[in-house]
């Protein structure tokens, strides 16, 4: 989804930024992506897809609550309240033109979503609250919540920079399916920095952990669909069943998974639950995927090469490798969609150009006095922005690693689709594939 314009309101004496993607028939605000970043998603494709599906059936609005990101901050040492952020929430509604929107509430935002409905009901149609809860401190008569000196150790390990204590990976905790994605942790770290200092970070978790809205249920009567991933260790099921079982008509729908972020993991059951439940239709799934060929290449040995050349040294010759792996990308009318650092990743509307391509990349390679190991698969992949991803990278990937210096090897796959191009193979035995059942034939390209 192509970024949207950043506009401004005002909230009181603050300016509260905005965003509006779609032209649906529902006026959906999202209210928290599960974390502390509100709208600062426009370079993470996850949190994309997931926006594109919503926007696909709504008109959809994301705003920065005073205090947090492209919005005004709290002036005269002030922290933010969920009352704040409800007066936020209704400035940006009336100046979209939103008279009665659906809420989609997440971890903080559910907060605002539940006082916002029970405060003023004429202004809500339905509120969708995912990973929400009504308080998160254990109590005598709330025996699921966390125990104070748990969320406090919590505040302390994630927003004090300073901190000396066993660090918290919030990463690990909030969207496990993405703990070993290094460029979602690069993003992670830049849109939270952004999105709130040290302090404001520490000010919206310690709101968030001292917020207790049991009293504010019984007065919702707005349609309420509560949305929860069972194995969510984030935040405990019983939180969400606690909802549903107190807010007057609420459906529960428990769903598989471990994610707390709602556009990790296995995003199409969220989206198709929220859709069904604002429009009494479920649409297809985003399916921006398409048929490719793949290729991955990795310099043999890059760590010890740079010990051995020195960082200057080294990085003049990753430098000439990517722009010669870029010239032989173009050459052979394929698509560079990024560097791996020692390496590089592009896809092929031909596999023979693909293989033709992998050669001559190792061929450049041993010019400047390397070499890389090349690795060729066809297959389904799905686009994100302009990266791509599924079954069909990892399996390359896997083909690559298995490669031998200097060598293009390629899935049986690539060989079936290539018979007749005159390109020969030799059989490299059976290799398993992490993650895909049973063992793949692989071969390498006969020079």
């Amino acid at each position: 989804m192509d970024a949207a314009e950043i506009q401004y309101t005002k909230s009181g004496d603050l300016h509260v930024g905005y965003q509006v993607y779609g032209d649906g028939p529902i006026d959906l605000l999202a209210l928290n992506s599960g974390c502390n970043i509100w709208v600062d998603r426009d370079d993470e494709p996850h949190w994309s897809r997931f926006d594109r599906r919503l926007a696909s059936f709504s008109r959809l609005i994301r705003f920065d609550p005073s205090g947090v990101g492209v919005s005004d901050p709290i002036v005269g040492g002030s922290d933010p309240t969920v009352e704040g952020w409800v007066r936020d929430a209704l400035a940006v509604l009336d100046a979209v033109g939103a008279s009665r929107p659906a809420l989609f509430g997440v971890s903080a935002g559910g907060l605002v979503a539940m006082l916002l409905s029970a405060t003023f009901p004429e202004r809500v149609s339905a509120q969708i609250l995912m990973h929400c809860s009504a308080r998160l401190a254990r109590d005598s008569d709330y025996p699921w919540g966390w125990p104070q000196e748990v969320l406090d150790q919590f505040v302390n390990a994630v927003t004090d920079p300073s901190y000396q204590g066993v660090r918290v990976d919030d990463v690990a905790m909030s969207a496990p399916s993405l703990a070993d994605d290094v460029e979602f942790r690069l993003w992670w770290k830049r849109a939270g920095e952004r999105s709130a200092s040290p302090a404001i970070a520490r000010a919206i978790d310690v709101l968030q952990i001292g917020a207790d809205l049991r009293a504010v249920l019984p007065l919702i009567k707005a349609p309420t669909l509560v949305l929860h991933r069972v194995d969510n260790a984030f935040l405990s099921i019983a939180h969400g069943r606690y909802l549903a079982e107190t807010i007057a008509g609420a459906k529960l729908i428990e769903l598989p998974g471990e994610d707390h972020l709602p556009f990790a993991g296995d995003t199409d059951a969220v989206l198709g639950e929220i859709e069904e439940f604002l429009t009494g239709t479920r649409g297809a799934p985003n399916s921006d995927r398409a048929l490719a060929t793949i290729l991955f290449t990795d310099i043999v040995e890059s760590t010890k090469q740079a010990a051995s050349t020195g960082d200057r040294r080294w990085r003049e010759l990753l430098d000439n490798h990517d722009r010669m792996a870029d010239r032989q990308v173009h050459r052979f009318g394929g698509r560079q969609v990024k560097t791996t650092g020692d390496g590089i990743l592009a896809t092929f509307d031909s596999p023979a150009r693909a293989i033709q391509c992998g050669l001559a990349i190792c061929d450049g390679a041993r010019q400047l006095g390397i070499e890389v190991r090349v690795g060729v698969h066809t297959g389904e992949v799905e686009r994100r922005g302009d990266d791509v991803a599924g079954m069909g990278v990892h399996i390359a990937a896997r083909v690559q690693a298995c490669a031998q210096p200097g060598e293009v090897w390629v899935s049986r796959t690539v060989t079936d689709l290539v018979t007749g191009s005159g390109i020969a193979f030799r059989g490299r035995g059976e290799y398993p594939i992490k993650g895909v059942p049973g063992t793949w034939q692989l071969f390498t390209v006969a020079i």
